[in-house]
């Protein structure tokens, strides 16, 4: 081990020879030292790792000590050593960011064990971890090998997710490179049992899990009341695990009531999901009964422009027009502010519905701009960007008013995204549809192993744009791409974020209840 130095700062410093001897036999390196004006010009010249500061000196008081020490070297460790438990100096020390807080008489092991928290802590962390997720690396494997149910794969995604934010931390590179294997594996064998399962769902009474189209019957109904206004936000493209990393700052004005997990029907893709969600109807359903308001693949124009209208018609069918409703998109920053400064007035509306499409113009932006694609060019970062971005955004200071207002709160996404690595050709007509990761039209050629066939789009409820139209959607970290260009093509759009296809990543998403604290 290398030496660890540190400054010892007492003016009765001789009574701590026996300490001082201690730690020097574990092999720490400590500089004594009488007074605070002393300690400052040690440190003017000499690097330490951390330091050990007596509050009660004459001259300088270890508190006055403790401001220049943190003014000099504002990221080095000071642990406050003190006789008095008097709370205002607790309280001070710890605004001056110690640490660590030790009561006199301190014995030599409560000295060791400070020095094992905030020196060890991380290396001591990460060999836990390891040996946590290499014990547990194992039932995964085994799990993986028995999933039956898609509640079990939302139990297993869930882990994989915990894992994975886990292990980011440490430094055990190898570590993250099992995890990611692990996670090829599950989505090799999800696409297999989506495959099998997906189209039962439909069926009347089989056991299937909430899809899009159910989320507002199922889960967002049972929980508004007229006694508490709601607001129900649909933040687009949010995967679960970025979900997760904004949680604690949600949890700040918020305490869960519940998290679900639901499936987003295919394709994962906004048109579809999104509608499916504010119509609860299912896409060829929608062509069908709304025909001014649907669009296909294919027709001109925004697909996503009625939303407010679907949910109006939803809530009608489902016999709730009583409720007093008021639908925003937000689209940039600007549509963002202007809901903070009016959010005030939604508290006469029993359910206020936000669309947030922030998180999709972060990863469509992704393949546009070449910052963003270094800012997320894995899962980790992506997650990190999400979390800045969400500190930063209107929607955080939306949450803080309607905690502040006495909303309660729901969370959830529309569906997923991954991130693509691998191409598969496909060749298709000029009508064939531009997504990534799904396409639909006439006379598709593909590598049959790399996509779920929906030969009869009518099977899964989807639009058939021609009679001969078939969809195609990639599973595990597939991209389409087209045999012409296909080198600038696939450079062009390897390591980005799409969905529409088939993985854990996509299709299992969260739904959460908060109440304001």
């Amino acid at each position: 081990m290398n030496h660890i130095n540190i400054l010892w700062i007492d003016d009765e410093i001789d009574l701590l020879k026996p300490h001082i001897l201690f730690l020097e036999q574990k092999n720490y390196q400590v500089t004594p030292c009488k007074s605070g004006t002393e300690a400052l010009e040690i440190l003017d010249h000499t690097n330490f790792d951390i330091v050990f500061l007596d509050e009660n000196m004459p001259g300088l008081t270890g508190l006055e000590t403790l401001h220049e020490i943190k003014e000099k070297r504002d990221t080095l460790p000071v642990v406050m050593i003190t006789k008095s438990e008097e709370e205002y100096i607790m309280e001070e020390a710890i605004g001056n960011k110690i640490a660590d807080y030790l009561i006199k008489p301190v014995n030599p092991n409560q000295i060791l064990l400070s020095l094992k928290k905030n020196l060890d802590h991380s290396r001591l962390i990460s060999e836990k971890t390891t040996s946590n997720y290499q014990q547990e690396f194992r039932k995964i494997a085994m799990d993986l090998a028995m999933i039956s149910s898609y509640e079990e794969w939302v139990a297993l995604y869930q882990k994989l997710i915990y894992w994975e934010m886990q292990l980011e931390d440490i430094e055990d590179a190898s570590m993250f490179e099992i995890l990611e294997s692990q996670k090829t594996e599950a989505n090799t064998q999800f696409g297999k049992f989506i495959d099998k399962h997906y189209p039962n769902w439909f069926k009347p009474g089989t056991d299937a899990p909430t899809l899009s189209h159910n989320l507002f019957k199922d889960k967002v109904l049972p929980e508004i009341s007229r006694q508490q206004p709601t607001l129900l936000v649909v933040i687009d493209n949010l995967r679960y695990d970025q979900w997760k990393a904004f949680e604690p700052i949600v949890n700040t004005y918020y305490k869960k009531q519940k998290e679900d997990a639901f499936f987003s029907i295919l394709p994962t893709a906004t048109q579809y999901a999104r509608n499916a969600i504010f119509s609860g109807l299912m896409p060829a359903d929608m062509e069908k009964l709304h025909p001014d308001l649907w669009k296909n693949d294919t027709d001109d124009g925004g697909k996503n422009l009625y939303e407010n209208e679907f949910l109006e018609a939803q809530l009608k069918r489902l016999g709730r027009q009583d409720l007093k409703t008021k639908y925003y998109k937000v689209t940039n920053l600007k549509n963002g502010k202007q809901l903070v400064d009016n959010f005030k007035t939604l508290k006469e509306y029993d359910l206020t519905v936000v669309v947030y499409n922030f998180v999709d113009m972060l990863s469509h932006s992704k393949t546009e701009m070449d910052v963003v694609k270094e800012l997320a060019s894995n899962d980790k970062a992506y997650r990190s960007l999400t979390q800045s971005w969400f500190k930063n955004s209107a929607l955080l200071e939306m949450i803080q008013l309607g905690q502040q207002l006495g909303f309660k709160l729901l969370l959830t996404t529309d569906h997923g995204t991954i991130n693509v690595k691998n191409p598969s050709k496909v060749i298709g007509d000029k009508d064939t549809s531009l997504n990534l990761r799904y396409k639909t039209g006439r006379s598709l050629t593909y590598e049959n192993k790399d996509v779920l066939v929906a030969k009869d789009p009518k099977t899964i409820h989807l639009p058939a744009i021609t009679m001969s139209s078939s969809f195609i959607f990639a599973k595990n970290d597939l991209f389409f791409a087209y045999p012409n260009n296909y080198n600038h093509y696939v450079s062009y759009y390897r390591n980005t974020y799409q969905h529409g296809g088939v993985s854990l990543e996509e299709m299992i998403i969260p739904f959460v209840v908060l109440n304001p604290k």
